[in-house]
């Protein structure tokens, strides 16, 4: 079983950096899907990506530097990062250029992993954090979507490879939150 790393800190703190700065991705949303209906605007969307590509990794070390790793941060982390991936593949399998398959597998992962969450939060005093496999997931989904987005040498090569790594490392993350769930089920 993966320790945590991030312990919990601060765990009834909702107002910290950490947290609004993983509010300010969420909200990165709307613009990068603006400028992804814009051709013309690709540096910006490629700034707006880095940014929310940046902020996952700054959150998390706000949260331990200033000593306020929290219950919502704990959840409000992978909710964000889910918020953005869903949203931005979702637009880009509705141009075509994404493969459905991979949305669906990725809706459903999400699902299954935050409906028992959500039961153990309101439940047990069980906080799910996220696992090392998962984090990798989604630096991998992220440079996916990068390479669905822009134009690189190899592009094709390159999409194919990130797509089969983020489907290994999803699957992973998935099994080992399935293992950590069972395992919680039981003390109940």
């Amino acid at each position: 079983m993966e320790k945590n790393k991030s312990k919990i800190t601060d765990p009834e703190r909702i107002l910290t950096l950490a947290n609004f700065i993983s509010l300010i991705r969420v909200f990165l949303v709307i613009p990068i899907i603006y400028y992804l209906q814009k051709p013309e605007s690709t540096l910006i969307l490629l700034i707006l990506i880095i940014i929310a590509i940046a902020s996952d990794a700054l959150d998390g070390f706000f949260a331990r530097k200033a000593r306020e790793v929290t219950h919502l941060g704990m959840w409000l982390d992978p909710l964000a990062d889910s918020i953005v991936i869903v949203s931005v593949t979702f637009y880009l399998v509705l141009l075509g250029t994404f493969p459905m398959w991979f949305f669906a597998l990725f809706i459903i992962r999400y699902a299954s992993i935050a409906l028992p969450g959500l039961y153990f939060i309101n439940n047990t005093n069980f906080v799910n954090s996220a696992n090392k496999p998962g984090k990798w997931a989604t630096a991998a989904v992220a440079l996916m979507i990068v390479l669905h987005i822009f134009q690189f040498p190899y592009k094709e090569y390159l999409r194919s490879i990130s797509l089969w790594i983020a489907f290994i490392l999803l699957m992973i993350s998935w099994i080992m939150y399935i293992k950590r769930y069972l395992v919680e089920f039981k003390k109940i």
